[in-house]
Order: C-alpha cells, then sequence, then structure tokens
C-alpha cells in the first residue's frame, strides 16, 4: 500500500474502459453482419432447438 506522500507525487493509474463492440458506439441501431446461425438448447427445464444468430 503506498504512503500518501507517494500517491502526492505520483497518484494512481486509471484503468481506460475498452468497448467490446466500438463500430456500434455512436449509433446502435447500426445494421450488423452475422456471421455464424446456430442452434443451442435452452437452459435447464425448457427443452428445444433455438436458433441463434
Amino acid at each position: 500500500m503506498p504512503t500518501i506522500n507517494q500517491l502526492v507525487r505520483q497518484g494512481r493509474e486509471v484503468e481506460t474502459i475498452k468497448s467490446k463492440s466500438p463500430a456500434m458506439q455512436n449509433s446502435p441501431q447500426r445494421r450488423g453482419v452475422c456471421t455464424r446461425v446456430y442452434t443451442t438448447t435452452p437452459k435447464k427445464p425448457n427443452s428445444a432447438l433455438r436458433k441463434v444468430a
């Protein structure tokens, strides 16, 4: 743990948060391209083959 003197001199480094989808940053309704369409089974009490894009 740093001393108050060390914090005054150097300060703490702020973590920058990177966006997981930079293309959708300014326009969340922008059209996207499906890279993979597959079927998967839902969680426990339900059962079916759901299409996931």
